[in-house]
């Protein structure tokens, strides 16, 4: 803010400019400044903002996705409910391939 204010001084004019000189000069300075102080904050709140996205996907990572991996690989596969599931994705895998018109290998 003191930038802004030695920024526009007496002595940035040539003498004999007028009063409505000094503040368009000083209007400009300010949108300078107003320029300036927005592409910080967008900078700052960008880094902010993907910072945020990082931590929630690490964390959703390491505190859910591992500890289920982590279980479901302590299931024994040969029980019916996992032939179940394994048989459903396959299911399902093939009517979204019909759906989207692709040929199943």
């Amino acid at each position: 803010m003191a930038d802004a204010a030695t920024a526009v001084s007496a002595e940035s004019f040539p003498i004999g400019s007028g009063t409505m000189e000094v503040a368009v000069q000083a209007a400009r300075q300010g949108a300078a400044d107003a320029r300036a102080a927005a592409a910080r904050a967008w900078s700052a709140s960008g880094a902010f903002l993907a910072r945020a996205v990082y931590n929630t996907t690490y964390t959703v990572s390491y505190g859910l996705v591992f500890p289920v991996a982590f279980v479901a690989q302590a299931i024994p596969r040969d029980n019916a409910a996992v032939r179940g599931f394994i048989e459903g994705a396959a299911a399902a895998s093939r009517r979204v391939d019909q759906l989207i018109g692709r040929s199943a290998p």
